[in-house]
């Protein structure tokens, strides 16, 4: 029978492989961005969920503070750097017309 925090740590482990899945596969620049967002949603739900069990390992029990305080700062850093990669995205698609990033390593020259 799996435990709920079982249930929270494969969860993770799926988000975790579809982050690494889509940043191996992926051209595309926003794609890439999208992906990273994906490894730190898993990071943050391993974080919360192991911060969720350690008080009471049976029970869904109240999650500790300063778990939470650091959860919510990497989302926070997280949406910062999101917007700046997407900032830099529009900014090559102006200047070099395609968001591939195989056609923009040719361009280094």
């Amino acid at each position: 029978m799996l435990d709920m925090l079982d249930i929270y740590l494969i969860f993770a482990l799926i988000l975790y492989m579809l982050g690494v899945y889509t940043l191996a596969s992926a051209r595309n620049m926003i794609k890439l961005v999208i992906g990273i967002e994906i490894l730190v949603a898993a990071a943050n739900l391993n974080f919360l969920a192991l911060g969720a069990f350690t008080s009471s390992p049976s029970v869904l029990g109240p999650v500790d503070p300063l778990v939470q305080v650091f959860v919510i700062l990497s989302i926070c850093i997280g949406g910062a750097v999101a917007a700046i990669a997407m900032s830099l995205i529009v900014n090559a698609y102006r200047h070099y017309g395609t968001l591939d990033v195989r056609e923009l390593r040719r361009l280094k020259g």
